[in-house]
């Protein structure tokens, strides 16, 4: 048996949702002698099934930085094109970022919607273009949620020395950014400094 608030997590849904569905007759839940809802297994198993079918799949299309926006387009259209071909009902989502950042709002969009049993498949142009690192921990939670991914272009995959040099590249400009940043405000405040005659 489960409390509304554990069954709304497991079928991906809001508790207003599930009281909603109570009040309509959708999905009437047991009730305790308290009167509060409980939810059965087979009610879950029924709703689950009804998920499923409704699953879509993914197409993720990433880039490292802004000015490779022409890359980005290529990427959503050859992902496209081969989906497509597939006849799944599907939905792009796009997200420019290294990919050694794991906050990026497109990824973690996209583990959400696996983690709700959305996702029947998630197909990517590399492998790399998911993650740099940690891929087989991600492709072990869409196991879990029966999502399989599918790496659409094997053969042009870097190798692990290309995608270090690449990591490295990415983490000395972004430090690089953020020192010139303290500089610029360090600079700021030596200028008005001067402008006031003040010494610091």
């Amino acid at each position: 048996m489960y409390s509304i608030g554990k069954f709304a997590k497991l079928i991906g849904v809001s508790t207003h949702t599930l009281r909603l569905w109570d009040r309509s007759g959708k999905l009437v839940p047991l009730r305790t002698n308290g009167n509060q809802r409980r939810y059965t297994e087979e009610q879950l198993n029924r709703i689950t099934q009804t998920v499923i079918h409704k699953r879509i799949s993914i197409g993720y299309c990433r880039v490292s930085s802004r000015h490779q926006k022409d890359d980005l387009d290529r990427q959503v259209e050859l992902v496209e094109n081969f989906i497509t071909s597939k006849g799944d009902e599907y939905e792009i989502i796009k997200d420019i970022g290294s990919g050694i950042n794991y906050t990026k709002n497109g990824l973690k969009k996209l583990i959400g919607l696996v983690s709700q049993n959305k996702v029947d498949t998630i197909y990517i142009l590399h492998k790399d273009r998911l993650v740099r690192f940690g891929y087989e921990l991600l492709e072990e939670i869409c196991k879990k949620h029966n999502t399989s991914i599918v790496i659409i272009n094997k053969s042009e995959e870097k190798t692990d020395e290309q995608e270090m040099i690449e990591d490295i590249m990415n983490i000395i400009h972004v430090f690089s950014c953020r020192m010139n940043g303290r500089r610029s405000h360090i600079n700021k405040k030596i200028a008005e400094s001067l402008t006031k005659g003040i010494q610091i």
